[in-house]
């Protein structure tokens, strides 16, 4: 298929889905290979990067989604109801950090690193579609596994987790410092 039709294709495709599609998906629909669809993907981004564009594609792990940009908000807002924005909680992403970063977790093992029950923030975020239900541990009462969503990589604008900071030794060695003294002073030792 030629490059704008192929384009024109997968415009129509992610507008119709108004989700995120796979790839794969994309190149099955389009009967197309990866290479091909990767030079209709480069296409489609240098289009939307003009300014007289008002969307934009972005990528999520393996799949693509067309996206409003951010500077069309305030136009956005004018015509459509306010969108509800999330209130998350300094508990609520502590327990989105553990889960994104030792994912697939869970929620003993949140509650374990965080020290307190974590039935309510494990419950918010999937509630919120920043967390999900990733299947069940192969251990006694097989307990469920929690990771984050793609809703999570939309939300914070990366295309997968591997682009997260990664965690530095020293800080967290500082970290768990500054967490035993406190501990420290609320027991008055």
């Amino acid at each position: 298929m030629e490059k704008t039709q192929g384009a024109a294709a997968i415009e129509a495709i992610l507008f119709t889905m108004g989700d995120s599609v796979t790839l794969k998906a994309l190149c099955e629909a389009l009967e197309e290979t990866m290479d091909e669809l990767n030079e209709q993907i480069d296409y489609l981004k240098e289009k939307y990067s003009a300014a007289n564009s008002g969307i934009h594609l972005i990528e999520l792990e393996e799949s693509l989604q067309l996206c409003t940009k951010k500077e069309m908000y305030p136009v956005l807002i004018k015509i459509a109801q306010t969108p509800k924005k999330l209130q998350l909680t300094d508990s609520l992403l502590e327990t989105l950090s553990i889960i994104a970063y030792r994912q697939p977790v869970t929620k003993a093992e949140v509650e374990r690193i965080r020290g307190v029950n974590s039935d309510h923030a494990v419950n918010r975020l999937v509630e919120f579609g920043l967390a999900a239900e990733l299947g069940r541990m192969d251990a006694p009462g097989r307990p469920i596994l929690f990771g984050t969503t793609e809703e999570f990589l939309r939300s914070f604008g990366v295309k997968s987790v591997e682009e997260l900071p990664s965690l530095d030794a020293v800080k967290v060695e500082e970290f768990k410092k500054e967490a035993e003294a406190e501990i420290d002073v609320k027991l008055d030792i």
